[in-house]
């Protein structure tokens, strides 16, 4: 069963006709219970006027024999006394259930005692008084052999000779039996046939419009055996869910193939970068061994310290490209910036600051390695000055670190914050570093909540501006 109803289609089509079979059974059930009820009251019509007709004669004083009763098959009537005996009958009237009396055929005529009656008399001159109100019963009868049922009306009658009477009057129920017999007939046959038509029709605009999804399905099938994230799957020409579905999933893959072609990039710039500063060490160690008066001692440890920081850059990239939490800890910028600039003994020029008190929340870690690696870029361009400033701004805590060197072309603000990328290809690898830092540097910063960009300084240099969410400035 599970597997029967496994598909969103059968599903669809099942909760489609289960809702349609409710609804047609409340309006069945309705129309029906209106149609009956319409017809009964039809009956009870009939039933009071023929029960009034013949109480208007007896108020006539017309004698029980007299009487000019309906035909026995459209509305058997019963005229009883106030001691509940049937004085009067229809013709042909076989047997009868649901009025007072179960008699059929009158006993010798009588005339009723005066005083028997606790009704009150019509006053002298009067022939008689009509109870204005009848009640109304369920029952059967059988008239020359025929059987139905009926709706009784009995209506009481007072008169001056007779005494009070009772006169049952029925109206055949056999036009609502009818009726109710052919709608409940039509429904039992119509409603199967409509459920068939809107479960037949669900079905089919449901696959219809879970044809893209199939060809989404088959398409992201294909993407997974061949790994080819240049594919795309098939958008459909409208504007609904599975249009979104399809431009979603199509926007995903992009992001997916630039993730991983950025992933593929990196690594091999990583080995590339790694080649160098290796093959140059092995070098030395080499002659080294051959020639101990040869070895470089000095540009060994050169290239171990640029293996060692390249490492290092490289898991910090790891550790960042794996969602790594900055964590919260307050950190002062200012005493932060000079605790940070004391630790730095092989700069190759001034470094001046303009330093004011501000509070930021993340890794100590992460941010020295930020200001690091924007004091490295300003100290390989800078001609004579470097300068790092710190400042509230709104919301914002900001640290400027500036040159006065060549600064950085317009066109190519953004691109320096591509990993292993250099603007200067004349410079040599020991001098332009691996391209890596300032890649690290924003990345760092977008973990933090806040964003590092760079524009042209007041001395014409490169001013790189860190902003981050200030904790202080939000609690002010």
């Amino acid at each position: 069963m599970s597997r029967l109803f496994g598909s969103v289609r059968a599903r669809a089509t099942l909760g489609a006709s289960l809702v349609v079979a409710l609804a047609l059974v409340a309006a069945g059930a309705a129309v029906l219970f209106s149609l009956r009820a319409n017809l009964t009251g039809q009956a009870d019509g009939r039933a009071n006027a023929a029960a009034r007709e013949v109480a208007s004669q007896l108020v006539a004083n017309r004698p029980y024999g007299d009487l000019d009763l309906p035909d026995g098959d459209e509305a058997p009537v019963q005229v009883v006394d106030e001691n509940g005996k049937l004085v009067a009958a229809s013709e042909d009237l076989e047997r009868i259930s649901g009025t007072g009396t179960d008699a059929v055929k009158p006993g010798p005529a009588a005339r009723p005692a005066g005083g028997g009656s606790d009704r009150e008399r019509p006053e002298p001159g009067e022939t008689g008084e009509i109870d204005d109100e009848a009640e109304y019963t369920d029952g059967s009868a059988t008239v020359d052999g025929e059987s139905g049922d009926y709706r009784f009306a009995a209506v009481e009658v007072s008169t001056e000779d007779k005494g009070d009477l009772t006169v049952y009057a029925g109206g055949s129920l056999a036009d609502e039996q009818s009726a109710v017999s052919t709608a409940l007939t039509s429904m039992l046959i119509g409603f199967p046939l409509l459920l068939g038509v809107v479960a037949g029709v669900t079905w089919l605009v449901t696959r219809r419009a879970l044809r893209p999804v199939a060809a989404i399905t088959a398409e992201m099938s294909a993407i997974t055996a061949s790994e080819d994230l240049a594919r795309r799957v098939p958008e459909p020409d409208t504007h609904d869910e599975i249009a979104r579905l399809a431009r979603t999933t199509n926007e995903t893959l992009t992001a997916l193939e630039t993730s991983v072609e950025r992933q593929r990039r990196f690594v091999a710039d990583a080995s590339h970068e790694l080649r160098s500063p290796i093959a140059s060490l092995r070098t030395q160690l080499e002659v080294g061994a051959a020639h101990p008066e040869l070895l470089d001692v000095e540009g060994a440890v050169e290239d171990t310290v640029r293996l060692q920081e390249l490492a290092a850059d490289l898991l910090l990239l790891a550790r960042l490209d794996a969602g790594e939490k900055p964590g919260g800890a307050r950190v002062d910028l200012a005493a932060f910036v000079r605790e940070e600039l004391s630790q730095r003994t092989r700069d190759r020029v001034d470094v001046h600051t303009d330093l004011k008190s501000v509070e930021v929340a993340g890794s100590r870690g992460q941010l020295a390695r930020v200001l690091g690696n924007l004091l490295n870029n300003a100290q390989r361009h800078a001609r004579s000055r470097v300068t790092v400033t710190t400042r509230t701004d709104g919301m914002w805590a900001v640290l400027e670190v500036s040159d006065d060197g060549s600064g950085v072309p317009p066109g190519e603000r953004e691109r320096i914050f591509e990993r292993f990328v250099r603007l200067d290809d004349a410079r040599t690898r020991d001098e332009g570093g691996a391209g890596l830092g300032l890649a690290i540097a924003r990345d760092v910063a977008a973990r933090h909540g806040g964003t590092l960009v760079v524009d042209e300084a007041p001395s014409g240099g490169a001013r790189f501006e860190l902003r981050l969410p200030s904790p202080q400035s939000s609690a002010d």
